[in-house]
């Protein structure tokens, strides 16, 4: 047989649309080795690797005119997961292989020169999506944990090039892919670590409540950094699915998976010099950026007025959509963005405005300019605002007992509150569509009576006015109430900029 289909499956952002690698043998003519259909650089480079994987593994690289169609042609390919599949189809179109064993099947691997075969990066999208397809599949030993993660994927994992033709004879067997024993067994910070800071503490937990955006304002050294990194603590464990599609962003940015945080809600804090790119992806080869590795997790951003105007003004429209389009001149790719917000700031350039201790000497100008550097659209989409005073001393001395509840205790309240929300509108607050809001957040006519005098004396924008009803909506959630009541709406009203 002079033709062989060998199926696979490209990158392309969080999808993996199939590939079919088609091998044509002509004995007739010259001897060349083309590959075609939109290949990029390292995947034209397979043509060594694959011919000296053949070499070493004791194959025939056979003679002649010999080409590889990669289609549909018009999909770019990239990456060295197409080396197996074609040093699969090579040997099937030359006689060695027998084309029975390929049905049903998908491969993926980066061969080396040895014929060892390597893992690749974006498999677990691979794999999802093959297993929907009711294929299975065969991998490098590097990628076999993160294939064994899809519940029901016939996932094997090879070491080389002969094991899987051996396999495909009937002469050997290849070990399945299984997820490792131990998955989500890492442990978060714990809210007891906080003193003081009752107000923050409250806040935090109405954020994790509703999924709601966060900005706290303080002095150095008031706890701001401390209380951010505990509320993934506080947030439920990932479902399976929610997992899934996180670990599937982390796959396909190349970064190794850790099954102890497979569970665990992603918590990425970025410096604030990162670029425009790291934050929202990019690249001539798309890739996520931090608002997608923290998709269903939270993003941390520090000192938020150093940042560049630019760089978060990119943020504004996947915080409203949840989802970030990267477009280059000739590719385009779309990655989830799901994140929870937690920003934090000084009030000036030293620190200390408002202090009691006296010490800023900022004037009204150079404050001024300083917190313009956030613009007001941005800060419109932040839920919650809140002012983080300097601890006392007898709140922060080590040796005095905690004055707070542990992580455990509160998250036991958020899994209630969030329950709630799931089993009456399918989402968290934060996500409500205006019509769900309409729905769930009906108030009485005192109520609106408040939050017309609220929209009049802050002047507040339609979408602060929505934002303020969603956190109502959360306090009455964590006080299990069936409506949204004045003191909720109250507080919810305390959290935003006077």
């Amino acid at each position: 047989m002079n033709l062989a289909v060998v199926q696979t499956r490209a990158a392309e952002g969080v999808e993996a649309p199939e590939v079919a690698v088609e091998v044509h043998l002509n004995s007739a003519g010259m001897a060349t080795f083309s590959i075609v259909g939109l290949p990029e650089a390292e995947v034209r480079e397979s043509r060594d690797r694959v011919r000296a994987a053949l070499a070493a593994s004791n194959f025939e690289f056979p003679f002649g005119r010999l080409t590889v169609n990669l289609a549909p042609a018009d999909l770019p390919k990239q990456g060295g997961r197409f080396d197996l599949p074609i040093a699969l189809g090579i040997l099937v179109a030359s006689g060695q292989l027998p084309a029975a064993g390929l049905a049903d099947q998908e491969f993926y691997g980066e061969l080396g020169l040895t014929g060892a075969l390597r893992g690749v990066r974006g498999m677990l999208p691979a794999v999802l999506q093959a297993s929907r397809a009711g294929k299975g599949v065969i991998v490098a030993e590097q990628n076999a944990a993160e294939a064994g993660l899809v519940s029901g994927a016939q996932a094997r994992w090879a070491p080389n090039l002969l094991a899987v033709v051996a396999a495909l004879k009937g002469e050997g067997r290849l070990s399945p892919c299984v997820a490792p024993a131990q998955l989500g067994s890492a442990s978060a910070a714990d809210l007891l670590d906080v003193r003081g800071q009752a107000q923050a503490r409250r806040a935090l937990e109405i954020c994790a409540v509703g999924g709601h955006h966060l900005l706290m304002v303080g002095p150095p050294g008031s706890g701001k950094t401390l209380l951010a990194s505990r509320l993934p603590g506080l947030l439920p464990e990932l479902s399976e699915d929610e997992a899934l599609e996180a670990a599937a962003v982390a796959s396909v940015a190349g970064h190794a998976f850790d099954p102890s945080s497979f569970r665990l809600r992603p918590f990425r804090a970025p410096h604030h010099t990162a670029s425009a790119v790291a934050l929202v992806g990019g690249g001539s080869q798309p890739r996520p950026g931090e608002i997608s590795l923290a998709h269903k997790g939270v993003l941390f951003l520090d000192e938020l007025s150093e940042w560049s105007r630019a760089t978060l003004e990119v943020m504004r429209e996947p915080m409203e959509s949840g989802r970030v389009s990267v477009c280059r001149a000739a590719r385009q790719a779309e990655f989830p963005a799901e994140f929870q917000l937690i920003a934090a700031m000084n009030p000036c350039p030293c620190g200390w405005l408002d202090d009691p201790s006296g010490r800023c000497r900022c004037g009204p100008e150079v404050v001024g300019r300083y917190q313009s550097k956030i613009s007001g659209p941005l800060l419109d989409r932040i839920d919650l605002h809140l002012r983080v005073p300097r601890p006392e001393a007898s709140a922060i001395d080590p040796a005095a007992p905690a004055d707070g509840e542990p992580s455990a205790t509160v998250a036991d309240r958020v899994a209630n509150a969030r329950a709630r929300q799931i089993e009456r509108q399918g989402v968290v607050n934060a996500r409500l569509s205006p019509k769900q809001l309409g729905q769930v957040a009906r108030l009485g006519k005192a109520e609106r009576a408040l939050v017309a005098r609220a929209i009049e004396r802050l002047a507040l924008s339609a979408r602060a006015h929505h934002r303020i009803l969603r956190v109502a909506r959360s306090v009455a959630d964590l006080a299990g109430a069936e409506g949204i009541e004045g003191a909720h709406l109250a507080e919810a009203m305390s959290y935003r900029p006077r």
